[in-house]
């Protein structure tokens, strides 16, 4: 029987892990894949306090030593199914059967991806999920925003501070984003407009040097430094809809406490509904999620 069962080894999850054995509570982390979740495919992180610059696969390994080095009872398996029995938590992973006195969400969300061909290959090398987390390494420099929504836009805005020229590609007619975001869109001098236009492919050498688009007539080339994909994030909670209270778009409904619909449980970083989702908003979640689990099982236990 362990005190708090986290699902997923993101930022958040390992966060947890730390300050809940720091509590000295008795804490098993799932994690099917490598810690770090989608930090791990961040070559410069340069927003994080404290640290000027990391390689984020490195800033995961050392997350991951020190909560290890806590004692973290790390489980190397994928997590099928969670059911609540009285008070307590079951968690089925590999045909294996975990109980746990408080459960901890933290499995994050995966970015949705273009699927064209270069898309897997330059990740890391000018293709680029966050523009607040690379931006900042295409000073001067040309670049492509893919998506017509919300995130898209603010993040053409975003670049157009720092970048000579910023391509905003959609695929549709019209962006799908705020009004007032459009608007300060329109009026960017930096950033041009392609509508109705998709890319089909990325090229590049060592790193992304141009992407391939395609419209009603026919396909061309644009010469860029780096293409940041914008088109939306997916959770994947539907293993959780029987416990927790997911929004419309799946995430899993808690606020700043990281509290959810059930007692018990809890939900941090990127699978959580939330405004901002970067590592240190990850991190200060699993802080705040970890916390709250140890004083409701000083509370019920």
């Amino acid at each position: 029987m362990f005190d708090i069962a986290i699902i997923g080894g993101g930022p958040a999850g390992m966060s947890a892990a730390i300050y809940a054995r720091r509590a000295g509570l008795e804490v098993c982390v799932f994690e099917a894949a490598f810690c770090g979740g989608q930090m791990v495919y961040t070559p410069e992180i340069e927003n994080y306090p404290g640290v000027a610059r990391a390689n984020g696969a490195e800033l995961s390994l050392s997350m991951k030593e020190q909560m290890l080095s806590l004692g973290t009872v790390l489980i190397e398996k994928q997590v099928s199914a969670v059911s609540a029995q009285g008070n307590v938590y079951k968690i089925f992973a590999d045909k294996d059967e975990y109980d746990a006195r408080t459960l901890i969400i933290a499995n994050g969300a995966n970015r949705r991806k273009l699927g064209v061909d270069g898309e897997e290959k330059y990740t890391g090398r000018g293709v680029s999920y966050c523009a607040v987390c690379d931006g900042s390494l295409y000073k001067g420099k040309t670049v492509a925003v893919v998506g017509g929504g919300n995130t898209a836009t603010e993040d053409a805005l975003y670049l157009s501070n720092l970048c000579e020229k910023v391509y905003l590609i959609h695929r549709r007619d019209t962006l799908r984003a705020q009004k007032h975001l459009i608007d300060a869109v329109m009026k960017s001098e930096r950033i041009e407009k392609l509508l109705e236009i998709r890319v089909v492919k990325i090229n590049g050498e060592k790193r992304v040097n141009e992407i391939v688009v395609e419209d009603s007539g026919g396909e061309r080339t644009i010469a860029c430094n780096a293409v940041f994909v914008c088109i939306g994030l997916k959770p994947e909670n539907a293993i959780f809809g029987d416990i927790v209270d997911l929004d419309d778009n799946g995430y899993i409904v808690a606020h700043a406490d990281c509290r959810t619909s059930r007692e018990g449980v809890f939900a941090a970083g990127d699978t959580r509904t939330t405004e901002l989702r970067q590592v240190i908003t990850a991190a200060s979640d699993g802080a705040i999620a970890a916390t709250n689990a140890e004083r409701y099982i000083r509370e019920n236990f």
